[in-house]
């Protein structure tokens, strides 16, 4: 009977792991990246020199110009030729600068989404990169780039539809803070007390419980993290779907940027959970192996029962005294 109460306690134990420990690092996620403007920054500043952000800016900057100047004047050797200079200024400090500055002021596009202020889609103005652009195509000479027009143009992050999901499911999550992180961690502490308090009579039977109790904690913080990744995945899918073709790659590069720190956090928690189980398991057999090892007979003592009657000695009936 004991051993059953233990395995559904096992289970119990790994099923909540499998829930708290993604709801964690999403709930930290939130509060420490996605709501921290600079950390924000910091996370999608790199992607200036993603190959994918460069190809979808050039692409809308180019779009955005000629929508503005005379079809008969842009031919297509023209119109090649403004999106190879447009391409060539995607690397410069000048775009980088750029890119910084749309993403600030997107940011607060992202966390008006959040907070429920916007019903709309999420997307990133491109005006400030428009605005450089259309001074480095000046400075070097393009035609017709005086006549670019620098006006909002928005990159869409997220769909109204999507950013509506992802809104009521971030709203407990925003709000939870780094504290359901605190209290997974108590709670796998307290399963490994509980467990070794219920254990068998003994430090040693103790010691064994908590041993066991200490891989299934580790088993358990390897499926959660499991778990999470598949989460992150499929969070991608759905955000990505309702990102229109033109501006997929930018916002794919976007997403896993913001979700890199989410990405690392799974793999350091599944190598530890892992180890932590192995470790667990492993010391369990060794003790295990020491408590199964008779103990060694006392000195005079090697034949166990028949010790009390060697006892008697000259007392016993058997001696000379007897005579």
């Amino acid at each position: 009977m004991r051993t059953y109460i233990s395995a559904a306690l096992s289970a119990v134990v790994l099923v909540l792991l499998a829930v708290l420990v993604p709801l964690s690092a999403l709930s930290a996620w939130v509060d420490l990246e996605i709501d921290n403007t600079d950390r924000y920054v910091a996370a999608v500043e790199p992607l200036a020199s993603d190959p994918g952000v460069q190809a979808t800016m050039s692409t809308l900057i180019t779009d955005e110009a000629t929508k503005q100047i005379d079809p008969g004047l842009l031919q297509d050797t023209s119109r090649d030729f403004l999106h190879e200079a447009v391409q060539s200024f995607t690397t410069t400090d000048a775009f980088r600068s750029a890119w910084v500055a749309a993403n600030r002021t997107a940011h607060e596009a992202v966390t008006a989404a959040l907070n429920g202020e916007s019903g709309e889609a999420v997307g990133m103005d491109l005006a400030p990169v428009m605005q450089q652009a259309k001074q480095n195509l000046v400075d070097s000479g393009v035609p017709f780039a005086d006549g670019i027009p620098v006006r909002r143009t928005d990159i869409t992050l997220l769909s109204a539809d999507r950013a509506d999901q992802l809104r009521q499911t971030f709203r407990p999550l925003r709000a939870g803070s780094i504290w359901p992180a605190v209290g997974t961690s108590v709670f796998a502490v307290v399963a490994v007390l509980v467990a070794a308090a219920r254990g068998g009579p003994g430090r040693r039977g103790s010691a064994l419980a908590a041993l066991a109790a200490t891989a299934v904690v580790g088993l358990g913080f390897a499926i959660g993290a499991l778990v999470l990744r598949g989460a992150i995945a499929v969070a991608r899918n759905r955000v990505l779907a309702g990102v229109p073709g033109s501006d997929r790659d930018g916002a794919a590069a976007v997403y896993d940027a913001l979700t890199s720190s989410l990405r690392t956090a799974v793999w350091v928690v599944l190598a530890a959970g892992l180890a932590v189980a192995l470790c667990a398991v492993f010391a369990r057999m060794w003790a295990g192996r020491g408590a199964a090892r008779p103990e060694p007979a006392a000195p005079g003592r090697g034949f166990g029962p028949l010790t009390p009657l060697a006892a008697k000695g000259p007392a016993g009936n058997s001696s000379g005294h007897d005579r």
